[in-house]
């Protein structure tokens, strides 16, 4: 399995799935004459089909620093009771777990696992199912979560989120690998964390460094690279829209004066590249390093 390099920073990438969702549904407040100037180029690059859906991998990343190992956000799982996401619903399939493997990594090799957010396709395989109870996928992993998301969302239903609590979140806390962290949280010289909060109550990017140069994963904050162009169209599941909106522009500033490599989860593969200034507002230039 194929790597990229930020330094000493070995990045890699585990997908489960790829899936399409209506263009309309996913960003309820944009309407086809929105899309029209953006059609060809969105086709074009695989992030929209010809039917108008947008196309979004499932996937997690995987950080080999010089000190740990780091699993970032963990997809759909298996035997998960997601009856609104048919794709989702009790799926028994290997193929997280073999693309694992493909990396050299069995679940025991897992130091740190860290959750962007606390949706339901993100938190997924934080468990698995053994004698009818959900316990720790990754037995010797310490479970970097946001402490004020968790406690948001325990006190109010989100359908993106409330699925999962009983069976991804909670059974990891219980057990005592949860380290309920604030978004400013450290966790060394190469790996931390960067506030990020609208599409979810505290959701974090994860900022990479090595040698001088630069990286972050970015979770959810943007879905499609249209968004680059709009940072204002909101997808359907963001939590607080506006504090999404004003997250967006400036991460997209930050990292187009960084230079960072940035690694998105859902934009289309291969998911990385870098932030240019457009105008007024960016553009995607992807990674052509083959990973």
């Amino acid at each position: 399995m194929k790597r990229r390099t930020v330094g000493d920073i070995e990045i890699g990438r585990i997908i489960e799935l790829v899936q399409d969702f209506p263009a309309l549904e996913f960003f309820p407040d944009t309407s086809q004459d929105d899309w029209a100037p953006h059609r060809e180029w969105l086709r074009a690059e695989g992030a929209l089909t010809g039917s108008h859906n947008i196309l979004l991998p499932m996937q997690s990343y995987i950080v080999r620093t010089t000190h740990h190992t780091i699993l970032l956000d963990t997809c759909i799982g298996n035997h998960k009771e997601r009856p609104a996401r048919p794709a989702w619903h009790r799926k028994t399939d290997d193929t997280y777990m073999q693309n694992l493997a493909a990396h050299g990594l069995g679940p025991q090799d897992i130091d740190y696992v860290m959750c962007t957010h606390l949706h339901h396709d993100h938190v997924g395989w934080n468990t698995k199912r053994v004698d009818g109870r959900w316990v720790p996928t990754f037995p010797n992993a310490k479970y970097i979560m946001s402490g004020k998301e968790l406690a948001v969302f325990r006190e109010q239903d989100d359908p993106a989120a409330s699925p999962s609590l009983g069976d991804s979140v909670l059974p990891v806390v219980e057990s005592g690998q949860a380290q309920l962290v604030s978004s400013d949280f450290a966790l060394d010289d190469e790996v931390w964390l960067e506030p990020t909060p609208g599409h979810t109550p505290d959701h974090f990017a994860v900022r990479l460094a090595s040698r001088g140069q630069n990286a972050v994963v970015g979770g959810d904050l943007m879905h499609s690279p249209v968004q680059c162009r709009h940072p204002e169209w909101r997808p359907r599941p963001d939590f607080d829209p506006a504090q999404a909106r004003d997250t967006r522009r400036r991460f997209m500033e930050t990292h187009a004066e960084l230079g960072s490599l940035v690694c998105m989860m859902h934009f289309p593969l291969p998911s990385a590249g870098w932030f240019e200034r457009s105008g007024d507002a960016f553009r995607f230039r992807y990674d052509s390093e083959d990973w």
